[in-house]
């Protein structure tokens, strides 16, 4: 029996007798959601069964709807002859997805660029136990802080958890008393797995001889759209394996708002915390399974994300971060246990979120600006993180100022008809020549497949190159006179009238379906884009500087790896400043995370940049809202600070 898989890389796979269709998946490296283990309970691994005989045995957590068009779940569906199924991109994990060596040596090499060595919390030390004796009847316990003090171990104070010495004397005497022992070790107020000062942890336990114990951590991203984990050797800071699927928190809202609300009018925090607990969860044991490791050598977690995805991971309450005056209910998280998180990992093992300053600038900021290195340097550097919403920081080795704007997440594909995040299938480039052809790049297939939709940076290329064109004024609006002038040409075929007003064509999708940008998806662009160029300005201005003052740009964000800077500057979202000052960065955050769980050197670097910063909350000042206004024009009311834009279209025009 084969299964065949419509639109993905391995388009068929065999199937054995009695083989469900998550487990042949599985075994064919294609990983689902499925954080309940396959057993129907958590309703995460959605297929659509195309045709072909199959038993069917689990409907509970699917809706009528999803039943009447084909939706199963993968867990309970067994094949019992060839079958063809679609894989919906919710339902996808993305494990070892393009995790090139030169990544991984990056990273090493990041540390290093930082003048760090590979320096986790946790450590490890070999020890020679004295063995019990008639005469000596020390506790186990007794004898392996002995034998720490032997061999030069200077904890002031080391607390051993329950569930490290339930498991503590049998390992000892299966050892032959000779056992390396890993404990953490962190110098940090408020530190709750440990006791005062410089505190540790007993983490495991493990005999010498045999298999080398691994040490292992992980680095997450928790973003409002997606989620992504590192798995990584603490021994050599290597990164060895990664995966990345849907924020399942999505079901509850698009935006970190009605999440909040969600949480908190709808007594719905525990829903949100489990999903995305299930989230990181399915990520660590799909990584672990292909690489044939036990969670439970996972020793330390070091989370990443805005301030409430780290509220809402913890379970904390939210409400505070949508009330003025604005304050979140944590802002430096103590190290709490693995026991304590819920995580696939050692229960003595540590996890530490990245500080978040403010309710809208959290620990991906931080970490942001730790990757960039932007506060070693004497340079003014504008700091750029663009996703689901857009915050901004300035400054450099002497001051930070941050801010964020409500650029909402149409850039991230939600609140436009077509849109989507940037992966396979989404269209990341357009171009449009004088007589009107349109040439799209596609994400993964270089064009060679139909697009399933347009994600930020297609957006971005898309409206300044429909502005270039003529398609649309400064406003936004589509000019319908030039359509009615090419009534029988290229364009009108293009702009023309949709199910809700007019729309632009840029492409014909699957099944015939057509690809365009209405009049409300360009509104909501320009809205966002407006969002983002005024909180720059908005912050440039209170530091007294100006656009000319800032001599470097660091882009990071989901979809910043596809944008075009010529372009986003032509839209009126980033300042018109010599090219060359622009700088990618891509997940900043996972990469702030990773340099956090490899060194604590860099993991006290973040809190020092948390310390540093000043927040200016955009709501209440009185220029934003200006300097918003004037953004909501292509590329702004002012065309002084827009001039190689100017000067283009008036080479268009002569």
């Amino acid at each position: 029996m084969n299964l065949r898989i419509r639109g993905g890389q391995k388009n068929e796979i065999p199937v054995g007798e009695g083989q469900s269709i998550l487990s042949a998946l599985k075994a064919a490296d294609i990983y689902l959601t499925a954080s309940c283990g396959g057993k129907g309970a958590c309703g995460k691994c959605r297929v659509k069964l195309l045709d072909g005989p199959a038993d069917i045995t689990g409907f509970t957590k699917l809706t009528r709807e999803e039943r009447n068009s084909g939706i199963v779940l993968a867990c309970r569906t067994f094949p019992k002859g060839d079958v063809s199924i679609e894989i919906p991109e919710t339902s996808r994990i993305a494990v070892g997805e393009k995790i090139a060596l030169s990544r991984a040596e990056n990273l090493l090499g990041l540390v290093s660029a930082m003048g760090r060595q590979i320096d986790p919390a946790v450590k490890t030390v070999r020890l020679q136990l004295v063995p019990p004796a008639i005469g000596d009847n020390s506790s186990d316990l007794e004898r392996l802080k002995g034998a720490l003090q032997a061999a030069g171990q200077k904890i002031a104070v080391l607390y051993f958890p329950h569930d490290f010495l339930t498991g503590m004397g049998k390992v000892l005497r299966e050892a032959g008393w000779n056992v390396e022992f890993h404990y953490l070790i962190i110098e940090k107020d408020g530190l709750t797995i440990g006791k005062d000062g410089a505190a540790g942890s007993a983490v495991a336990i493990y005999p010498q001889s045999g298999p080398k114990a691994g040490r292992y951590g992980v680095a997450v991203d928790i973003g409002t759209t997606t989620v992504v984990v590192y798995l990584v050797d603490l021994a050599d800071g290597k990164l060895i394996d990664a995966g990345s699927t849907y924020n399942s928190q999505i079901r509850y809202g698009d935006d970190v708002i009605t999440r909040i609300v969600h949480a908190t009018e709808r007594g719905g925090l525990k829903d949100l915390r489990q999903c995305v607990l299930e989230d990181i969860n399915g990520l660590i044991d799909a990584i672990s399974q292909r690489r044939k490791l036990d969670t439970k050598t996972v020793e330390m977690a070091v989370i990443s994300g805005n301030t409430t995805m780290s509220h809402l991971f913890w379970g904390l309450d939210p409400a505070s971060i949508r009330e003025e005056p604005y304050v979140p209910g944590v802002s430096y998280f103590p190290f709490w246990r693995g026991a304590d998180s819920g995580l696939s990992m050692n229960a003595c093992g540590a996890l530490y979120t990245m500080p978040c300053m403010a309710s809208y600038v959290g620990g991906d900021i931080v970490s942001g600006v730790l990757a960039s290195g932007m506060t070693r340097k004497k340079e003014i550097a504008l700091f750029m993180d663009i996703g689901t919403n857009g915050e901004v920081a300035v400054g450099n080795d002497e001051w930070l100022i941050t801010a964020a704007c409500s650029a909402g997440p149409c850039f991230e594909g939600s609140g436009i008809r077509h849109g989507m995040r940037a992966t396979e299938g989404a269209i990341e480039s357009v171009r449009i020549t004088p007589d009107m052809e349109i040439e799209t790049g596609v994400i993964g297939n270089n064009g060679a497949a139909l697009p399933r939709g347009i994600c930020g940076s297609g957006m971005i290329d898309a409206v300044s190159e429909m502005f270039l064109r003529g398609i649309i004024d400064r406003k936004g609006g589509f000019n319908l006179y030039l359509a009615e002038r090419d009534a029988h040409g290229a364009l009108a075929k293009k702009l023309r009238a949709g199910e809700d007003g007019a729309e632009f064509v840029l492409a014909s999708g699957p099944a015939g379906q057509i690809i365009a940008l209405t009049q409300a998806d360009i509104e909501n662009i320009l809205r966002a884009k407006a969002a983002i160029y005024a909180g720059i300005s908005a912050l440039v201005k209170e530091v007294g500087l100006s656009m000319a003052d800032i001599e470097k740009v660091y882009i990071a964000g989901g979809f910043g790896n596809y944008l075009n800077v010529e372009r986003a500057i032509m839209l009126g979202m980033l300042p018109d400043i010599p090219r060359e000052k622009f700088v990618f960065l891509g997940n900043t955050s996972i990469t702030g995370a990773y340099l956090g769980l490899v060194s604590e050197g860099l993991r006290r670097e973040a809190e020092e940049i948390a310390s540093r910063m000043t927040y200016m909350e955009l709501s209440v000042s009185p220029g934003f809202m200006n300097e918003y206004m004037s953004a909501l024009f292509l590329p702004h009311t002012d065309s002084t600070q827009f001039p190689t834009v100017e000067k283009l279209l008036k080479g268009i025009e002569g």
